[in-house]
């Protein structure tokens, strides 16, 4: 018995999307906590507990992707060999500086921004709220977390846009 007033058809490219999130979510959590473990320098003490926190937000999250997909009535990709496949964030050294490391990071946001977007996209024709409003809040908070450690790589000196005219 079907408990949700959506059409299979139309949750599947949504699955699909879900999926490869779950597996970007899961190649991104391990290299922070990499970077955790490897930082050094005089950046160590606020990048270590940068990473920490921005892990534990991700694995919160791959939970969540997972519970969502299992809500949809599929089950979720579980295996690491799967994920490192289709993946679009991929491993890197750990032994790197910390502004490499912190545009590593920036990058990845990046990735995962773009296939939030692609899992809106394949959740309105299926008419999937509870998807959209999942992914979206991760959008807002992840945006966030982006322009923070954006502006941890600029200098004081450096501007923002003017609103002003």
């Amino acid at each position: 018995m079907s408990y949700l007033n959506m059409q299979d058809e139309k949750l599947l490219p949504v699955v699909v999307e879900l999926n490869k999130l779950l597996a970007n979510y899961h190649i991104y959590y391990q290299k922070l906590r990499n970077f955790h473990w490897n930082i050094l320098g005089e950046n160590f003490f606020d990048l270590h507990i940068k990473f920490e926190e921005l892990y534990t937000d991700a694995r919160t999250k791959i939970d969540e992707i997972a519970e969502r997909i299992l809500t949809l009535r599929y089950h979720p990709m579980s295996n690491l060999s799967d994920y490192l496949k289709i993946s679009s964030i991929n491993e890197v050294s750990p032994l790197q500086s910390d502004k490499e490391m912190v545009n590593e990071i920036i990058n990845d946001h990046k990735l995962l921004l773009e296939q939030m977007k692609l899992v809106i996209d394949k959740s309105e024709p299926a008419s999937d709220e509870g998807t959209m409003d999942l992914i979206g809040a991760y959008i807002r908070e992840l945006e966030k977390a982006s322009w923070m450690l954006n502006a941890w790589t600029k200098d004081s000196k450096d501007k923002l846009k003017s609103s002003v005219m």
